[in-house]
């Protein structure tokens, strides 16, 4: 019974925390978002808790996406760094579920940088991308490639 009082707790927590996160975009999906209020619940479960509900991070371990996210398209080895960064690479969700998190999160965070003729990640792409996680040097890395985003 205590597993199942704990259970229903952990449901109803996760549902409060979906009610009060910010809302999802409009339905009409952006490119490589099959399906945006799928990806919003993936964030607020899998993500918005080290990224906060409106990507702002905690400027420490857990790094702004809003404004951002979409920057590191811009950099050679910077696309392969979003489909590698631990969060993303470890997550349980399938690499369909994935692709639509991940294509959704740049658009929501950071849709002033997504580039012209951008080409959404596919579950293929972070397939074979997470199979090799950024492990002990992402602090380096990325601090690497923000050095490199072209100044605005």
């Amino acid at each position: 019974m205590r597993a199942g009082l704990a259970l229903l707790l952990v449901g109803a927590m996760g549902l409060a925390a979906l009610a009060a996160s910010p809302a999802a975009p409009a339905p009409a999906n952006p490119p490589g978002v099959v399906d945006a209020r799928q990806a919003h619940e993936d964030y607020v479960l899998k993500c918005q808790g080290c990224h906060r509900p409106d990507g702002s991070g905690d400027d420490h371990s857990n790094p702004a996406m809003r404004g951002v996210v979409a920057r590191f398209l811009a950099v050679p080895g910077g696309r392969e760094f979003l489909g590698r960064v631990p969060g993303v690479a470890t997550t349980n969700l399938d690499d369909r579920r994935l692709a639509n998190l991940v294509n959704w999160t740049l658009y929501r965070f950071d849709p002033a940088h997504v580039p012209a003729g951008f080409v959404p990640y596919t579950p293929e792409e972070l397939g074979r991308l997470r199979a090799n996680p950024i492990r002990l040097d992402r602090v380096e890395t990325r601090a690497r490639l923000v050095a490199a985003f072209p100044q605005e």
